[in-house]
Order: C-alpha cells, then sequence, then structure tokens
C-alpha cells in the first residue's frame, strides 16, 4: 500500500514538531472517536471503514523523500524528520467493530500510545471514518426502505474516482446486493453489476439492433434499458428481441411509480411475466419508500449514496480524553489524568472508558453505557467479566502497531445486518425521530 503519512492536516506535524523539541512526544496518551450527536432526524448510525482505516495505519510512514519535503516546506524541523524517519505507529486501538450501530457518546474508536504517533492519526481516522460511515449510515436506511429487493450501488460518476470505491464498498456492508464499480469488486470482493447506458442504444441504428446486440453478448437473462426513446415501445421491442426470458428491464426516467405499473401490466400481456422491472434515477430511501407498492423488483442508486446528497455526514471527532504528564496518576493508570473540552456544545468527556450495551431476551438492544476503564483486559481483550446480557461494546484492533483483528468483509456485512437486525422497528423507518439510544456514564439500568 501506499504510504499514508502525507493523508493529514498540516497542523498534525506542527503540533508532533512542537511536542518533540519540548518532549511531549513520548508520553503516553489516549484518544477517542466519538459522534457528539446523529444527524438530525437520524436514530443510529452504522460504523464503516474500518477496514481500510487499519490497513492505512499499518501503512502510516514517512519515506525519505516525504521528510525532505516536510522539512523544505518548513513544517517540521531537523528532530522531528528523524523522529519520523522509520516511524510505525506502535500503540493500541480498541473500537466497536465494522458494521455496529453507534450512538451520540459512543466511543466508537479507543487510540492509546505515544502523545507523538497519536496524535497524527486524527485526520486519517476522520477522514476515512466520517467518510464510509456516513455512506454506510444512509445505505442502511435505503436496505430497509427497499424491504429485501436488491440495491445495485452505482455512484461513481458523481464522486471521486477513489470516493467511489470507498463508496461501494460501503454501501455492501451496509446491505446492497452489488455495485457497478469494477475497483471495488477487484480490491474488496463487492460483487459487481451493470450492462448497459443509453449511450449503446443511440450507438446502433436502432433500438431493436442495439438489444439484439446486448442479447448476443451477455444473454437473454441480461437487464435492457427501455427508456432511451419511449417506455411502451422499449419493452415491446426488449420481449421481441430477447423473448419471455428476459431478465429484466430498466427504466431510468419518469414518473417510476405509473412507468413501473404500466411495464408490469405491459411485460404480463406479452408473456414475460418473469422479467424483473429495475428502476434508477435519483433515488433515495423516502422515495424508495414511496415506491413500496409499485411492483419493482431493484433499484439502482447513485448520487444520492455516493455524494451525500440528501444525507449529512457523520460529523465524528477525535479528542485527547487522558493523558501522562508526569502529574500524579489517575484513571486506573499511573500519571494518566483525564482531560476534556469544556466549550459550548463541543464538551467532551475525559479519561478512557469502557463501553457496554445490554440486549433484551428479544435480542435488540436497549442500553449503552461507559464506565472508567482501568486497563485491565481478558483474554479476548474486554476485562473482567460482565453481566448476563452485557456484552462489551469494543473488540481489540491494534495491538503494539500489528492489527489483530481483521474479518473478511463479507463477514462484516453479516455483522451489520445483524446490528441493525438489534434494532426495534420503529428506529428502522426513515420517520425523524431521537436517536434510538445515548452513550452515557453508567452503569444503566
Amino acid at each position: 500500500m501506499t504510504p499514508t503519512g502525507l493523508l493529514t492536516d498540516r497542523y498534525e506535524l506542527t503540533m508532533l514538531d512542537s511536542f518533540v523539541r519540548d518532549g511531549h512526544a513520548e508520553h503516553p496518551a489516549v484518544f477517542e472517536a466519538f459522534a457528539r450527536r446523529l444527524p438530525e432526524g437520524r436514530r443510529y448510525g452504522l460504523l464503516a471503514g474500518l477496514g481500510r482505516l487499519l490497513e492505512a495505519v499499518e501503512a502510516f510512514t514517512f519515506p525519505a523523500e516525504d521528510l525532505a519535503w516536510l522539512q523544505a516546506e518548513g513544517v517540521i524541523g531537523e528532530q522531528t524528520a528523524a523522529w519520523l524517519a522509520d516511524f510505525r505507529f506502535s500503540g493500541d486501538i480498541d473500537g466497536y467493530r465494522e458494521g455496529e450501530l453507534y450512538f451520540p457518546g459512543s466511543p466508537v474508536l479507543t487510540v492509546r500510545g505515544r502523545l507523538g504517533e497519536c496524535v497524527l492519526l486524527e485526520t486519517l481516522v476522520l477522514s476515512i471514518l466520517n467518510h464510509d460511515t456516513a455512506i454506510a449510515s444512509a445505505a442502511a436506511r435505503m436496505v430497509d426502505a427497499a424491504a429485501g429487493r436488491p440495491l445495485i450501488e452505482m455512484g461513481g460518476r458523481r464522486t471521486h474516482e477513489e470516493a467511489a470505491v470507498a463508496t461501494a464498498r460501503a454501501a455492501y456492508l451496509a446491505g446492497f446486493a452489488t455495485s457497478s464499480n469494477l475497483a471495488a469488486g477487484r480490491r474488496h470482493g463487492v460483487p459487481t453489476a451493470g450492462t448497459a447506458a443509453h449511450a449503446f442504444t443511440l450507438a446502433h441504428r436502432s433500438e431493436a439492433e442495439a438489444f439484439r446486440s446486448q442479447v448476443e453478448a451477455l444473454g437473454a437473462a441480461t437487464t435492457l434499458l427501455v427508456d432511451t426513446y419511449d417506455i411502451e415501445q422499449g419493452i415491446r421491442t426488449a420481449v421481441e428481441v430477447a423473448g419471455t426470458d428476459l431478465g429484466a428491464v430498466r427504466i431510468d426516467s419518469g414518473d417510476l411509480a405509473e412507468e413501473s405499473t404500466k411495464a408490469r401490466a405491459l411485460l404480463d400481456s406479452l408473456g414475460a411475466t418473469s422479467t424483473r422491472i429495475v428502476v434508477t434515477s435519483d433515488l433515495d430511501e423516502f422515495v424508495i419508500t414511496a415506491l413500496a407498492d409499485a411492483p419493482i423488483d431493484g433499484y439502482g442508486v447513485g448520487t444520492r449514496v455516493a455524494t451525500g446528497s440528501g444525507h449529512p455526514t457523520a460529523s465524528m471527532v477525535y479528542k485527547l480524553v487522558a493523558i501522562d504528564d508526569g502529574a500524579d496518576g489517575a484513571d486506573g493508570q499511573p500519571g494518566l489524568r483525564p482531560v476534556a473540552k469544556k466549550s459550548h456544545d463541543k464538551a467532551s468527556q475525559g479519561g478512557r472508558k469502557r463501553a457496554w450495551r445490554r440486549y433484551d431476551d428479544a435480542g435488540l438492544l436497549v442500553a449503552e453505557w461507559w464506565e472508567p476503564h482501568d486497563g485491565t483486559e481478558g483474554p479476548d481483550g474486554t476485562g473482567p467479566g460482565a453481566e448476563p446480557g452485557v456484552v462489551a461494546a469494543q473488540v481489540p484492533l491494534v495491538r503494539g502497531g500489528s492489527v489483530v483483528h481483521s474479518p473478511k468483509l463479507d463477514d462484516v456485512r453479516a455483522h451489520a445486518a445483524a446490528a441493525l437486525a438489534s434494532l426495534p422497528a420503529g428506529a428502522r423507518t426513515v420517520a425523524a425521530g431521537p436517536a434510538h439510544l445515548s452513550c452515557t456514564a453508567g452503569p444503566t439500568s
């Protein structure tokens, strides 16, 4: 993987330069990533990007040419350049599993190590988690709105080329069936799908000629785009060319509820009763919900999952919560003392934390809280055993700079489905409402 050390803000390095000069860089510290609140009206968030983040942390290095450039730009001095020459993160990271739910105050990531190395990760942590989590949280709502009908992620042309790959991964783990993005298929194993665009039809002398070419190449089970000229005639031509075993037709314009209803009736009258109807065109969870009663078999979602149109950022922050500055010990570890912001609307809770969750007998998530963490860990990294029905929210991710948690994407996808299933039905609608839970100091009952 390409070194990721420069995927950061200048002030991370200028802070480090000061820490190296005054001796603070080696002081033990604890940082925490969390969201103070969910976007307005959201009931939950779905954490995504962790797998990508851990790979990026392993690659967080500074080649000699980068260090020379940083010095030439006046970002760091010679002493800090020497400190970074063989740098690799050597601390510990705990966090919520990728695909897990989170709520206001949930400590989704805890980073422990030397102050200098922990502060460097801020921008990397936030850029990956905020992007992927925003995508996954919106995608999960679309999956619920689709009520079991498959969704194709097809937003690559609406965002940065690398963001498109991350978007496809995040949407897939949240429950989308496939993506149009081939790089996501190659890198992450996301199933890919796609057939033809309007340009394919326009490039042929007739719609029938275009459909015939596509069927000869891809077989009758393909999906034919029928709205280039006239939807009704397009459907008639599609069935004439491909036969009644045609896999699907795609409609990308017009009143999708009306057009899909007419399409279903026409397909059935032509004997293509098993041919599916797929719709695209500026879909999101609200539009999909409105189309719930239409005879639609699948959705293609692009702009509104890939660019954030209609859904907000995850707004996660990364804050120092404990520092060893040589004073008397606190927070259960010698020398570590809790620190916290007190500014209006941006206050944080100091100290290293352990978060817990309680599930009821039906498996629904009913409470989440945190307690001060003394650093004690059991064999699984979660610390002393919890009471029945209560589980630790965090798991070990990195130990001594080495990643110890790297599930396959399909396992993350399965975990996300199970996490979403732990919400009551009311929390999974698109209707606005308060957060299902908040993670606050506990224990709670």
